[in-house]
């Protein structure tokens, strides 16, 4: 269970370092931001991976004992009984949310929308994930004359 927890440290870290690009982004170059974030996002990826897919043969204590999967809630309860599972979906919030924020960051900065703005929605989104989107689709809304699209461009 060490090998999880430093894992689990290392991936907050990852996480932060992203975030806290995030929370100063018009006052980081842009090559040193988008350098900063794309290897947060790899790192979190390569990690979310190798606990997803490459040490499933490891048996964890506290393991569930049932099939655990997608298709119940059970399912999925008994999935997440396993530490390395809990540690795998923990790095797929913590790399989506940063996903998420940085969708914020380039979205604001193309529509004009002011940094301090923005960090209401990106504290939210860090903590709470989908309440700092719609968080900030609402804000943007307000600030836009109300458009409702979600650009992905």
């Amino acid at each position: 269970m060490r090998g999880l927890s430093v894992a689990f440290n290392v991936a907050n870290a990852i996480a932060i370092t992203g975030w806290l690009v995030l929370f100063g982004y018009p006052f980081w170059p842009q090559a040193a931001r988008m350098t900063v974030l794309s290897i947060a996002v790899a790192l979190l990826c390569v990690l979310y991976c190798w606990f997803v897919f490459f040490v499933r043969h490891l048996r964890e204590p506290g393991a569930a004992a049932g099939k655990g999967g997608f298709s119940s809630l059970t399912g999925v309860v008994n999935l997440f009984r396993s530490p390395r599972i809990v540690l795998a979906g923990w790095i797929h919030y913590l790399a989506f949310d940063l996903m998420v924020g940085l969708y914020i960051v380039t979205d604001a900065s193309r529509i004009g929308i002011t940094h301090w703005w923005l960090l209401p929605a990106l504290l939210l989104t860090l903590i709470f994930g989908p309440a700092g989107l719609l968080f900030y689709l609402v804000m943007r809304s307000m600030l836009t004359s109300g458009t409702w699209t979600l650009a992905l461009s």
